[in-house]
């Protein structure tokens, strides 16, 4: 294995960390009806948080890294939004959000994304 595989792909972080990358949970169209409100809701107060975020630190490199960060946790929503509209809660969706939520600082968004898996069982 040479050093460069051995790195987390920059194109997929997720990719070194297997617990983050769930499998998608199917969601019953009446469930997905019923509670497309609060899915809608979370998704978008989280997005609204995400775009609010500063580097924690100064420079240019901080800064590079920060937009990256957001940009996955902006892709992982609309991965999610993208599988909602399919009946499903998307995995890897999930996992690139919470994983780039946490690189953000937000643990509270974080495990409240989390708990999208469970949407439909409470």
């Amino acid at each position: 294995m040479s050093p460069e595989s051995s790195k987390p792909d920059a194109k997929n972080p997720d990719a070194s960390k297997p617990d983050v990358n769930k499998t998608d949970k199917p969601i019953s169209p009446n469930d997905r009806a019923r509670l497309d409100p609060v899915f809608m809701q979370v998704v978008l107060d989280v997005q609204a948080q995400v775009q609010q975020t500063q580097p924690t630190q100064a420079g240019n490199l901080a800064a590079m890294f920060h937009k990256e960060t957001m940009g996955d946790a902006l892709q992982g929503l609309a991965m999610l939004i993208a599988g909602w509209n399919q009946n499903r809660i998307d995995g890897a969706g999930l996992g690139r959000t919470v994983k780039s939520l946490r690189a953000l600082d937000l643990p509270e968004l974080a495990g409240r994304m989390e708990r999208l898996r469970q949407i439909d069982e409470g």
